[in-house]
């Protein structure tokens, strides 16, 4: 125990060190952002340094006051973003009262100090990003117990093989409790007998565990529930599996999912007015954007399905089909054809990964998303915005209303041309798939946010230029 504690201290010497060393250096560099804007700014000299080292450790000091620097921080990214803004409005304030009372003798300029916070805001979130994205310093990791060996639990031991799937955590394993399918269970991960009891809590301190998941199959009398609530007292996170697998994969478990869990679980915020107002002036200004610098591309798309077959069948470039959009409205979407012309000849057909209807030319622009362009339409008109669920059709939708728990919920929010799910999921053609795909899309549904759209706008577009689409 003392080993583990003595690394995470030093682990987050480490960050206050690293981060302390990149806010001197923001604060040095404000020094020449301000005289490249006025050229009358006073120049870094030997006077300024006292000041800067103040600086740096106000700011320090302000992010160890709003928590940055707490070692059981369990924080999504925006909720760390929102703490550097408040830890650095702090610091401001301080550096301000500060300047004005001792340091009236230094020549600093009026605008320092503000593009010293703008510039430290910045560099450490983009810190914390790297950080938190790629495991640096170990600080992302947190020592967790699954309570639970079953069916349920054994979800974690199937979707989280891979060492990339635990960069956020450290498995120090499953605890059997009563009424667990052992059966079905954990087959391959360190089985802990544990008794859960008074000496549970000995356990939990002994081990330093952070964090305790419930993935019990049968919870009604089994949970040792005085147990459970003196480990959260003494700090110990207790997180429910659904919770737990959408914090750590970025998707919703909908096979196990029950209504009790989505009505008390947080996020699913409305859409009010103010916001559809400038989500719609956002995705039109996106769209213009865009349109002015692909308009080439689809002059020469355009050209390239007449010349393969569209001269020959007199077919159009062009492919309009029904969708249903946000609320269950239905709307026309409008795409390049990819498919020939009897694509459909025998009803609606699920498309499929090397599908034999899909034309020479066709095969090329789904591959870079060339055939989603005319899309861009849709958006102007408010049937789609840039980043959504991908609108299915009615005749899929329908029978998946049927066979697919809480699939309906994904017309909360408008479609989109880009989605989270075809970032995380390859092409899928069927019900299970359209299962898995849910699990993506209800988690944008329920997590959508400005950060969480520009994340999969730029990883759209790693998609498209490496020619990773289906």
């Amino acid at each position: 125990m003392a080993k583990t504690k003595n690394g995470k201290n030093k682990r987050l010497s480490t960050l206050i060190f690293a981060e302390s060393i990149l806010i001197a250096y923001v604060c040095y560099a404000a020094f020449f952002m301000v005289k490249l804007a006025d050229v009358f700014a006073p120049s870094f000299a030997a006077q300024h340094i006292f000041p800067l080292i103040i600086f740096t450790l106000f700011i320090v000091l302000s992010q160890l006051a709003v928590g940055l620097y707490e070692p059981k921080l369990r924080e999504t990214f925006r909720g760390i973003i929102r703490r550097i803004f408040v830890a650095q409005g702090l610091a401001f304030f301080a550096m301000a009262v500060f300047t004005e009372l001792f340091l009236t003798h230094v020549l600093i300029h009026s605008y320092y100090l503000v593009v010293c916070i703008l510039m430290t805001i910045l560099s450490c979130s983009l810190f914390r990003f790297f950080v938190i994205r790629f495991g640096a310093l170990g600080l992302a990791q947190t020592r967790i117990v699954i309570l639970g060996a079953g069916e349920r639990a054994s979800v974690i031991e199937n979707r989280m093989r891979r060492a990339s799937d635990r960069k956020g955590f450290e498995l120090i394993g499953f605890i059997p409790i009563p009424g667990d399918n052992i059966e079905l269970g954990v087959k391959k991960e360190p089985i802990l007998h544990v008794n859960i009891d008074d000496s549970f809590k000995e356990f939990i301190a002994e081990n330093d565990i952070d964090e305790i998941v419930i993935a019990a199959d049968q919870r009604r009398g089994t949970l040792p529930i005085e147990v459970l609530f003196d480990c959260r007292l003494q700090g110990t996170q207790i997180t429910d599996l659904l919770d737990f697998m959408e914090r750590e994969t970025g998707q919703i478990l909908v096979n196990l999912m029950y209504p009790s869990w989505l009505i008390y679980s947080g996020g699913f915020n409305s859409q009010n007015y103010v916001r559809q107002i400038s989500d719609y002036t956002l995705n039109f200004c996106l769209a213009s954007l865009v349109l002015f610098f692909v308009w080439p591309f689809m002059l020469l798309t355009a050209l390239a399905i007449y010349l393969d077959d569209g001269r020959k069948t007199g077919a159009s470039i062009f492919y309009k089909q029904i969708r249903v959009g946000k609320d269950g409205e239905n709307f026309g979407i409008y795409k390049f054809r990819s498919m020939g012309v009897d694509a459909e000849k025998n009803g609606a057909q699920w498309a499929s990964k090397n599908d034999a209807r899909v034309t020479r030319i066709g095969g090329f622009i789904r591959k870079y998303r060339l055939d989603e362009l005319p899309q861009l339409y849709n958006v102007f008109r408010g049937d789609m915005s840039f980043v959504g669920p991908r609108p299915e059709r009615p005749e899929f939708v329908e029978q998946l209303n049927k066979e697919v728990p809480f699939y309906n919920q994904r017309h909360n929010v408008k479609p989109g041309l880009a989605g989270w799910a075809q970032l995380n999921y390859p092409y899928g053609a069927s019900v299970k798939d359209a299962m898995e795909k849910l699990k993506f899309d209800l988690y944008y549904v329920k997590h959508q946010s400005f950060l969480l759209d520009i994340l999969v706008l730029i990883r759209t577009v790693e998609v498209v230029l490496f020619g990773k689409g289906q």
